[in-house]
């Protein structure tokens, strides 16, 4: 019985229990550099300069439509500064298709309004929009950066970035004491906070003189001398407000990473630093790092967006491919975050199918809510093929889904690319407090996730 146990049962193991010491130094030298990229990358914008900037140290070079390309060439290009897309060509002609890693590089976080400025009572602030899904309750009382550009009516743009350095002042969004709190505290925790109490406060010292919105001119005083922006500039401004967390290593043993933005900048980071280390691929391999997942994919820089449609057309026309053709043909692993079981909140998770912190990859079939709605669905076929391709390169993996059946969901960007024609899977790194201003991954998933990537793209 238990030889016959053995043959036929399926057992999940810890990844702990199946990697080397040789492993565990490749997962550690691995992290380091993610933990250095994410912490220098607090908004998509940044996210897409720092890796323009390690892929042209790496041979990529800026493409322009009509560029002659050959096998082992490097290309990227920028998509309006806030999603990004490389490829190394392959040997095979894109009639074979290609592989495709994707993945999002915004996050959830507070969007300053169109007319953010006002003074209440001596005291100044900025109000804010949240992007994305959020716990409200979570973003008040920590502190806060913020990031993000100024496009003056000329057309200048300037880079704001208030709050990285430690020399720099920080922000807060305020909330009761618990000795006066008692009616906010009988309300629903969805209720507590709401959008439109989430301001910030970015000054109390009043400009000298008399008269009214003395806090406000002195703060748009400093605004002014730092940058050279009036109040009206904010109409055409993207500024953003972030957890002021420095990345760090997580728990006693330094197995886990905690920081803001691991959904989805974890994946992100995978997908493209594998394309960074494939060599000599035989199919053309092709990164996407896109934008507005949080919304729902949409806008032009978006996985909605032609954009991606053009750029992949564009390669396919250098060497006479229908781009129909090569989809029909392409791969396409949407690399995005999991939830990882969290065990102090066990009534929400299905436990025999639920990620879990160092069980590896988690291989996502199908996203959506409650009956499959919004997902992809891969079909069996396609899950087989990342199986093969993951057992053949010792990528530690496990299979997934989003929680219980009824309990909610998600989505990500696998379905826009399924429905381009390409068959599409999610697998990305399982993730505790996603969408919370600090998030915690294991170090061995995200090394397991930057693995398989870097398998499907060598696949041949």
């Amino acid at each position: 019985m238990d030889e016959l146990k053995k043959k036929l049962f399926y057992e999940q193991k810890n990844g702990y229990d199946l990697v080397d010491t040789r492993e565990h130094i490749a997962a550690e030298d691995y992290c380091r550099g993610y933990m250095s990229f994410l912490n220098d990358s607090r908004t998509e914008r940044e996210t897409v300069r720092n890796a323009i900037s390690l892929a042209r140290e790496q041979g990529f070079v800026e493409y322009t439509p009509g560029m002659e390309l050959h096998p082992g060439m490097k290309i990227y290009n920028c998509n309006r500064g806030k999603s990004l897309m490389l490829a190394v060509i392959g040997r095979n002609s894109l009639a074979d298709g290609a592989v495709i890693g994707g993945a999002h590089v915004d996050s959830p976080r507070l969007d300053l309004k169109q007319n953010p400025m006002y003074e209440n009572d001596e005291l100044c602030y900025f109000r804010t929009h949240y992007y994305g899904g959020i716990k409200k309750y979570q973003w008040v009382t920590i502190p806060l950066e913020l990031h993000g550009v100024v496009v003056l009516q000329s057309g200048e743009r300037i880079d704001v970035s208030i709050g990285r350095e430690s020399d720099e002042p920080r922000f807060v969004i305020t909330d009761l004491l618990p000795h006066l709190a008692q009616d906010q505290m009988k309300k629903v925790m969805s209720e507590g906070i709401t959008g439109e109490a989430l301001n910030l406060l970015i000054g109390s010292v009043p400009y000298a003189g008399e008269g009214k919105d003395r806090v406000k001119l002195a703060v748009l005083s400093i605004l002014n001398d730092m940058y050279g922006i009036r109040e009206e500039d904010f109409l055409s401004a993207e500024l953003e407000a972030v957890p002021a967390f420095d990345v760090c290593e997580i728990g006693l043993d330094r197995s886990m990473i905690g920081g803001y933005g691991q959904d989805d900048r974890v994946c992100a980071y995978a997908v493209f630093k594998a394309l960074l280390d494939v060599q000599d691929p035989v199919r053309t391999c092709v990164c996407l790092l896109a934008d507005k997942e949080e919304i729902g994919s949409e806008g032009v820089t978006g996985t909605k967006s032609y954009a991606f449609d053009t750029f992949m057309a564009d390669l396919c026309a250098s060497q006479g491919v229908e781009l129909r053709r090569c989809y029909e043909k392409s791969f396409c692993l949407s690399s995005d975050v999991t939830a990882a079981m969290d065990p102090l909140y066990p009534e929400v998770s299905e436990k025999s199918n639920n990620a879990r912190l160092n069980y590896g990859i988690g291989i996502n079939k199908f996203t959506g809510s409650r009956g499959k709605s919004g997902a992809s669905d891969a079909s069996a076929e396609v899950v087989a093929y990342l199986r093969r391709i993951f057992a053949r390169s010792g990528v530690v993996f496990q299979l997934c889904e989003m929680g219980k059946v009824d309990q909610g969901g998600g989505g990500t960007i696998a379905k826009f690319m399924a429905g381009r024609n390409i068959d599409t899977v999610d697998a990305g790194v399982p993730l505790l407090c996603m969408h919370a201003p600090f998030e915690v991954v294991a170090k061995l998933d995200c090394y397991m996730t930057y693995k398989g990537v870097l398998a499907a793209y060598s696949d041949n």
